[in-house]
């Protein structure tokens, strides 16, 4: 097959192409490369601000750029929003690539209008970025979600791009409960890939006398995602167990720097609002690190996987956090088994090659029906 993947989110693109080249197909990607994480990609497609005259130059590079992406088997955008333009635009955009290739798939891999409506419902999921059971969130990143997604061109162009498309395809539990009520026969959900390190780290047999802690930074979501309630309780346990634990708090940098940096930790903390690890956690899981953060019943039961519980699932709140964080630091002896675990997991779910099979299936049924 002839595909295109188009913009990207996490790395989630980058790696599923690597997986559909090594079954054999042609894949293309196309993006600016996730903002500051500078993610690799075959077309680079780069806004870098929001000025009208940056906008411009970004339209002509896309208007040149358009004979080039047609006659596609498979296109798959991630996002409604899927380049750096009001959504009016865009309307256009999906039609022309709608227009002049076989078949386009939608992904659901992140804040898109299906999620901040039913996350915003207060009764489909017990917590969320938007909301703490049946309270509504009202941090200023929720806020300008549903300002942004609800009763706006966003949700318009969201809502056509669903019906139109051939299929839907959430990565992680709560999108698939976002869509599958509105579209049970088209929603498909696909793990996210993950390509597994060739090398385990050296000491995931050993009982760490230090719990060595890591947690990324992004200062725009810090709050939206619950990295300021998380890194406040492990700077706690630091300051209480000084010579049992140790934090490394980065900012902000490229994809294969905080890779390499990770790669020293005991423990990764991220998104303390979400029912499923993310990419983050589940490269750090890849490596043998032990993800502190969403795992619930539901995101097990997605996957089918009825043995393994290597994620150390916390609630919402700073106590939770802190109390496992305590948990790992005083009793060091279970962080072996977790890791081990943690690998498995990843291994089992989210090998990028598996993962790819499941799209190549996907993308097949809709081509050879």
């Amino acid at each position: 097959m002839k595909i295109l993947l188009i913009n990207e989110c996490s790395n989630l693109h980058t790696t599923l192409a690597k997986g559909l080249k090594q079954l054999g197909h042609q894949v293309t990607t196309l993006s600016g490369g996730n903002g500051w994480r500078n993610f690799p990609r075959d077309i680079s497609l780069v806004r870098h601000n929001s000025s009208h005259l940056d906008g411009l130059r970004y339209l002509v590079r896309l208007y040149s750029l358009l004979p080039q992406l047609r006659h596609y088997d498979v296109i798959q955008i991630n996002n409604p929003i899927f380049l750096d333009l009001r959504a009016e635009r865009l309307f256009s955009i999906y039609r022309y690539l709608r227009r002049h290739n076989t078949c386009m798939f939608m992904g659901a891999f992140g804040t898109d209008h299906y999620w901040v409506k039913t996350s915003s419902d207060c009764h489909t999921f017990r917590y969320s970025d938007h909301n703490f059971g049946p309270q509504l969130r009202h941090d200023q990143a929720a806020l300008t979600d549903r300002a942004e997604w609800l009763g706006t061109t966003k949700e318009r162009l969201n809502t056509y791009i669903a019906k139109d498309c051939d299929a839907v395809i959430p990565c992680l539990y709560e999108y698939w409960a976002s869509y599958h009520p509105c579209f049970p026969s088209k929603t498909q959900f696909i793990p996210l890939p993950i390509a597994m390190p060739q090398q385990l780290l050296p000491d995931i047999h050993d009982v760490p006398s230090t719990v060595r802690i890591f947690i990324g930074i992004d200062r725009e979501r810090s709050a939206y995602k619950g990295t300021d309630i998380m890194l406040e309780a492990a700077k706690a346990i630091v300051s209480r167990y000084p010579h049992r634990s140790e934090l490394r708090i980065v900012e902000s940098v490229p994809f294969d720097e905080y890779q390499h940096m990770m790669d020293t930790s005991d423990v990764l903390l991220d998104q303390l609002y979400s029912y499923t690890p993310g990419m983050n956690a589940l490269l750090a899981m890849s490596k043998g690190i032990v993800a502190v953060g969403g795992g619930e019943p539901e995101n097990y039961e997605i996957l089918g996987e009825t043995e393994l519980r290597p994620i150390v699932n916390v609630q919402p709140n700073y106590e939770s956090v802190y109390h496992e964080l305590e948990q790992l630091v005083l009793y060091p002896e279970r962080i072996p088994q977790l890791k081990h675990q943690s690998i498995e997991y990843v291994r089992r779910h989210h090998e990028y090659i598996k993962v790819a099979r499941q799209y190549e299936q996907l993308y097949m049924s809709y081509l050879h029906p």
